[in-house]
């Protein structure tokens, strides 16, 4: 599992940079930088709506990835010991991008 911290605090799943969704997915299929790059699994935070369908926030999770071009993606995968992730006022996953991305 990949040790992870959000920047993302308008997401809907973050909890003190940690993530309640227990894993996510980071597009970005012909990414040459991390501007190229998302997390798909953003939900935008609206007000103080409950997290009743989420588990307890994990510092290390899961974490699926379509950015092919990325030397961290192994078999749709990210084996970076750590990654960030940022998009501070994000209202939509577009809005966030994977800062560890590293092209091939």
């Amino acid at each position: 599992m990949t040790r992870l911290e959000c920047a993302v605090t308008n997401c809907f799943y973050n909890d003190d940079k940690c993530c309640c969704k227990g894993d996510i997915m980071i597009e970005g299929r012909g990414a040459q930088n991390a501007k190229d790059t998302c997390c798909s699994s953003f939900r935008e935070k609206r007000g103080d709506s409950a997290r009743n369908s989420v588990s307890e926030p994990k510092k290390n999770i899961d974490v699926d990835c379509k950015a092919c071009n990325c030397v961290h993606n192994k078999d749709c995968k990210c084996d970076a010991e750590k990654i960030g992730i940022t998009g501070t006022k994000a209202c939509h996953c577009a809005e966030t991008e994977c800062m560890t991305f590293c092209c091939k």
